[in-house]
């Protein structure tokens, strides 16, 4: 089924755009929601969650990859569920190690308060990863927006994990370095 006759559905209201995004995303959603949970039935609140989010996005968001745009609203789910379940407990979980990874690199959670501001460090992370490599932006995109462990990102790029633990470094110093220029240069 094409995603824009799924997307029609979902602006003309009917219920069975949920049921044919559930069909053809619905395991890419839950395997998200799952690596980043490590607990099957809050992945499976997620992903029901993910279709009632939707639901309310579009309209008036018409998404260019419903993949895509699916995907980022279990991630984001998944990661709001896992920050609510670590709120008393630091630690646990791949997601809390790659968030504290890139914390040096993005601005302190209380300086990102607006939408605004999200969308435009959004924007300036997505341009960053156009001034670097095909193979580190996989690398990064697979450990930061997939989440994967490092040993998986290496299977996945036949790399060494020292080596992609190696980029992976290089890559935030240059984004951290990247980001600083652009906030310097809007002051």
């Amino acid at each position: 089924m094409e995603d824009l006759y799924i997307i029609e559905r979902f602006f003309d209201r009917d219920e069975r755009a949920i049921e044919y995004s559930a069909k053809k995303y619905g395991a890419y959603c839950a395997a998200i929601a799952q690596r980043i949970l490590g607990d099957r039935r809050d992945a499976e609140e997620c992903v029901n969650d993910t279709w009632l989010r939707a639901w309310n996005a579009i309209p008036p968001e018409r998404p260019a990859c419903l993949r895509a745009f699916l995907g980022k609203l279990a991630r984001n789910c998944a990661i709001s569920k896992l920050h609510d379940k670590n709120r008393k407990k630091r630690g646990g979980g791949e997601v809390m190690l790659v968030l504290d990874e890139l914390a040096d690199c993005l601005a302190d959670a209380d300086g990102v308060e607006t939408e605004v501001e999200r969308r435009e460090l959004v924007s300036d992370i997505n341009a960053f990863l156009h001034t670097i490599s095909d193979r580190d932006r996989l690398i990064f995109v697979l450990r930061y927006f997939d989440t994967l462990p490092i040993r998986k990102v290496a299977a996945i790029c036949g790399e060494r994990e020292n080596y992609v633990r190696t980029i992976l470094s290089r890559t935030r110093e240059k984004l951290r370095k990247y980001l600083s220029e652009v906030y310097e240069h809007e002051k």
